[in-house]
């Protein structure tokens, strides 16, 4: 499926609300169940999501873009909005972040997706450059996770295996 420049601009303005808003929710969770030290990690990627969304929003300056309907998204859920299922308020800031790194992950492959099918050069090359911001983000985490202790508990995912956002 091609897309336009309006609508992938549309789709990556949502996409970056819903993770904002997604991240401040999770982060209001984890007040509430004093678990401060992952608070502040959420409070930090709804800040970082907030500002790719008006850096995007920059962008789109004298464009239409268009008011696409819940129905109208190319998704079910927004890819940079992780699953819940699982998700617990007791979640120790290592699991957190890499929480946060699956959800940096998915909407790398989403934005590089995009610049795979994307017919227009403007567009291929808009989508890379997303696609590589969310690496960024990815690797940004890595490091987080590199320096964060992790859980004593067992964990049904090995702590070790990250994919690789290269």
């Amino acid at each position: 499926m091609t897309w336009t420049l309006v609508e992938f601009l549309a789709h990556a303005i949502a996409m970056e609300q819903e993770a904002a808003d997604r991240y401040l929710e999770l982060a209001d969770m984890m007040e509430a169940h004093r678990n401060d030290a992952v608070a502040t990690l959420f409070r930090d990627m709804n800040r970082f999501s907030m500002m790719h969304h008006d850096s995007i929003r920059e962008r789109a300056k004298g464009l239409e873009l268009p008011r696409l309907k819940s129905w109208e998204y190319r998704w079910r859920s927004p890819p940079e909005v992780g699953d819940e299922a699982g998700f617990d308020y007791m979640v120790e800031p290592y699991n957190a972040l890499r929480y946060a790194r699956r959800n940096e992950v998915r909407a790398m492959k989403y934005y590089r997706d995009v610049a795979d099918e994307a017919q227009d050069e403007d567009l291929r090359r808009m989508a890379r450059e997303f696609a590589g911001e969310e690496r960024d983000h990815a690797r940004s985490l890595d490091e987080w996770i590199a320096r964060t202790p992790r859980p004593s508990m067992t964990w049904d995912e090995d702590p070790e295996s990250l994919e690789p956002v290269d």
